[in-house]
């Protein structure tokens, strides 16, 4: 029998966030950005679960763009990183993918080649990663135009959104405005999963719910289910050892927790080799029979150690959540000094994610 240590992927609850995503959009058009595996619940499982909902979808490169066309999605595609390498554009442009030119080198290859791709523009408006300056824009427009290439839409990303005191946002959507206003009508898009939740944010034509969309919150200090979210993963493992411990005996690798009491110690059957976090501190709470249990001891590759004293009947076998509905991985992230992007796209290959949905699993 193989170790039961899964993910459950709920796909109601994939749809739910996405059509909140759609609601709070308002009158723009919101398109599920499914990038590095979607977000480690599965790209092609993710975009057709909401293939009925999503009439655009965003991924960062070309083989994430591809592995939804080889799953028989025909939806539109936008690769916010643009192309690698020029050879890439005639491909692009038969599969309808919408190309993001952020560089001069991009630029170069459209004017140098026969591929006419649909193009969308990144505008820097002060994060400073990728994008054209603003007062470069009109003139990027021009050139692309020039070519023969038509530019369909504009885009910037905001460094600060989760930050609900930082006005960093609406200075940054004014700046992608003056720069893009000018333009003939095109598609914009500045609002990521925090600007949904940002009160005034302007929307403009489209906009890119990702980290939302899987249940996790993008703000700042906030959980997931404060903001209307619901997980989209469960990760989950099983008790397989319980053992009495005497006040004072330590618990795992360098002995980072002792006990202070006699204590019910259960050994659960994951690790950092499935993606959990090896930072998490003691204290971190995982669920068993419907009560928050504390991690005690270092995270080992393919074990962990709880406090199972106030959980009444544990015994060995119980199924132990390390994040989903009842533990928020908006938590977990905190207690391990990261975010919750951080750990939902680290769980490891040998975790088999499980398909959950219409309320099918009973745990």
């Amino acid at each position: 029998m193989p170790r039961q240590t899964l993910a459950r992927i709920h796909l109601d609850n994939l749809r739910h966030n996405f059509r909140l995503a759609r609601e709070r959009a308002g009158s723009a058009r919101a398109m599920a950005v499914v990038k590095a595996d979607g977000y480690g619940h599965g790209i092609e499982r993710v975009a057709r679960a909401l293939a009925n909902d999503a009439d655009h979808y965003a991924v960062a490169c070309l083989e994430e763009a591809q592995a939804l066309r080889q799953a028989g999605l025909t939806q539109p595609v936008l690769l916010m990183q643009g192309v690698h390498q020029a050879s890439d554009l005639p491909l692009c442009e038969a599969k309808g993918f919408t190309v993001v030119v952020h560089h001069e080198h991009q630029l170069a290859w459209l004017e140098a080649g026969d591929a006419r791709p649909a193009v969308w523009l990144k505008v820097n408006s002060g994060m400073n990663r990728l994008g054209f300056a603003p007062g470069e824009v009109r003139a990027v427009c021009q050139r692309l135009e020039s070519a023969g290439v038509t530019v369909t839409g504009a885009m910037t990303h905001f460094a600060c959104a989760d930050d609900e005191l930082s006005e960093r946002s609406a200075e940054q959507t004014a700046v992608f405005d003056r720069a893009t206003a000018p333009l003939a009508p095109i598609n914009r898009s500045v609002a990521n999963s925090a600007a949904h939740f940002r009160p005034g944010q302007a929307m403009f034509d489209w906009t890119r719910p990702g980290i939302m969309l899987y249940g996790s919150s993008p703000m700042l200090g906030r959980h997931g289910p404060e903001l209307g979210l619901k997980a989209a993963m469960t990760l989950e493992s099983r008790l397989i050892a319980l053992r009495q411990l005497s006040p004072g005996e330590a618990v795992g690798y360098g002995e980072t927790w002792r006990s202070t009491r006699p204590t019910v110690m259960g050994m659960v059957c994951i690790g950092y080799g499935d993606g959990y976090p090896r930072h998490a501190v003691n204290g971190t709470p995982v669920g068993i029979r419907g009560v928050r249990a504390p991690l005690i001891g270092r995270v080992s590759m393919d074990m962990l150690a709880v406090d199972l004293t106030d959980v009444d009947g544990a015994s060995v076998g119980d199924p132990v959540e390390l994040w989903g509905e009842n533990i928020s991985v908006d938590e977990v992230a905190a207690c391990a000094g990261t975010i919750s992007y951080e750990l939902l796209t680290n769980v490891t290959r040998r975790v088999p994610r499980v398909e959950v949905q219409d309320g099918d699993w009973n745990g």
